[in-house]
């Protein structure tokens, strides 16, 4: 489109690239989960109204799951309301050409088409319109991370009772700083739980890329890290005393991924490193793992009554007749400290979550000043943006295939 880069992006038609391997192996997978899914619910459901659209749904996923294998072309979105949005996809889903076709597609385009397209089916039911088809499988990777939630429950406990307790450590530059890149780094590794990249991982392979010896192991993986420059422009503000610091973080997955981000959240008001934190989640169900607004008070009621999560088994648990190990004390109080932290924050307008269609938008981020002047000015008041997951990074680089050109 007229605002994207001109150097070209990745298509699925390419045989060694990601594109190629999501439209061939990811969105099948993909697929058959939702399809899955949506047939346990409505297995579950005694309202025959609502039965036969969810069984309509699920011949949709079915036909969309074909048309990707088979290779058939990509059809227009159905209007569902958003007509400003759908009328978008479709003007660049024209531009494609009139045999644009899933094996030979721009990737970013198509898996955000392929989401959005998802999403209509439930938009225009009138039973099924809030339904998240990726919620559960969200709900029980945050499940799967127990050992890391609670050691960084446990710990972000004692950094909250220190600062508050405004012992001199807190206040040595070289602490604050190591402190500074500790906390955001065990940020940026809850990103290894996107569901849309890790198709085929157990949830024992989950907890493997969690907790404080998988983050030291991975330092070296970071090819950039401006952390101290980020570090620089929070400490200015604040010494300056400004009023009003904000930092902006743009979601990438729900689950553990959003439960650091909530407590990195915590530390940048606790430390007084911002004022206020603003959360920008999608607006519909987002590259399987991504966060809507459910998914910020469904982690708030799972540290509130933390119980009720861990020591109530799953539906898998169920079936295959185990019974989770119960919680203990110190994990209880740990996580009802963070519910009572979080939503104090909440309460006063420090901790905001602010959703944004734009987010779902099929194109790069290179659009938006243009496309959604409102929202960039917006981004732009803020001390700090922080994009967070492979997507965001992909579009705001245009996901060109050769990025040292742009």
């Amino acid at each position: 489109m007229e605002h994207d880069t001109k150097t070209p992006q990745y298509k699925t038609s390419d045989p060694t690239s990601f594109a190629s391997e999501s439209v061939k192996r990811r969105w099948p997978v993909i697929l058959t989960q939702g399809i899955d899914d949506v047939y346990r619910a409505v297995t579950k459901t005694s309202d025959p109204e609502k039965l036969a659209e969810g069984k309509k749904i699920i011949e949709q996923l079915a036909n969309l799951k074909y048309e990707v294998e088979h290779d058939r072309k990509l059809s227009p979105l159905p209007d569902d309301g958003f007509t400003e949005e759908i009328e978008t996809y479709n003007k660049e889903l024209e531009a494609l050409g009139p045999d644009a076709h899933w094996y030979d597609v721009p990737w970013l385009f198509s898996e955000c088409y392929l989401y959005r397209r998802i999403a209509a089916m439930f938009r225009m039911t009138e039973h099924w319109k809030a339904y998240d088809l990726f919620a559960r499988q969200k709900m029980d990777t945050f499940r799967s991370s127990r050992p890391a939630v609670l050691e960084l429950a446990s710990n972000y406990r004692q950094l909250v009772e220190q600062l508050r307790a405004d012992k001199d450590s807190t206040h040595d530059p070289k602490a604050e700083k190591t402190l500074f890149q500790e906390m955001f780094e065990i940020c940026l590794w809850g990103n290894a739980t996107d569901l849309s990249l890790l198709t085929n991982l157990t949830y024992e392979d989950i907890q493997k890329l969690q907790g404080s010896k998988a983050r030291k192991a991975a330092e070296k993986n970071i090819l950039v890290n401006d952390l101290p420059k980020a570090f620089d422009i929070l400490k200015k503000a604040q010494a300056e005393g400004k009023k009003e610091r904000r930092v902006d973080i743009v979601l990438d997955n729900a689950g553990f991924e959003l439960y650091v981000d909530m407590i990195l959240a915590g530390y940048l008001l606790s430390a007084g490193l911002a004022t206020q934190v603003v959360l920008r989640p999608k607006s519909i169900p987002w590259f399987v793992s991504d966060v809507v607004p459910s998914d910020f008070s469904g982690l708030l009621n799972a540290v509130a009554n933390p119980r009720a999560l861990y020591d109530t088994p799953s539906e898998d648990e169920e079936l295959q007749g185990k019974k989770p190990e119960p919680l203990s004390e110190d994990g209880e109080k740990d996580l009802k400290f963070l519910f009572q932290e979080w939503a104090t924050f909440h309460a006063e307008g420090q901790l905001m979550l602010r959703p944004n269609r734009y987010w779902t938008y099929g194109g790069s981020f290179w659009r938006l000043p243009a496309e959604n002047p409102e929202l960039h000015e917006e981004l732009k008041e803020a001390e700090l943006v922080i994009f967070k997951g492979d997507l965001n990074y992909r579009k705001l680089v245009a996901d060109v295939s050769n990025l040292h050109l742009v």
